[in-house]
């Protein structure tokens, strides 16, 4: 059940209510006891979505995705992996080395 925030109209008075969702909304105050107490709009709260297809990554903030990208970019300029085949020469390629003796 979701939580609703109501003003009143007759004495400002602001507060929130737990109803159903097909309760009809609440009009009185409980400040003043008028019913002159009217539904706002709210932001809300947040939702994830879960389960399959979903990924925890999909909701970091834009500062943690800046600074992983910051790391993977520093990790994948000092890497010890050989430009080319396995002796590290660019002629090796396809998996088949130029250098090798057989």
């Amino acid at each position: 059940m979701p939580t609703y925030a109501y003003m009143c109209s007759h004495c400002g008075h602001e507060f929130e209510k737990f109803e159903s969702i097909k309760a009809k909304p609440s009009s009185a105050c409980p400040s003043c006891n008028k019913k002159k107490a009217k539904r706002q709009i709210s932001g809300g709260a947040g939702f994830l979505f879960k389960g399959n297809g979903f990924y925890t990554t999909d909701y970091r903030s834009s500062s943690y995705k800046e600074s992983a990208k910051k790391d993977s970019s520093s990790s994948s300029s000092t890497s010890t992996a050989p430009s080319g085949g396995s002796c590290g020469s660019s002629a090796c390629s396809g998996g088949t080395c130029a250098g090798a003796k057989s």
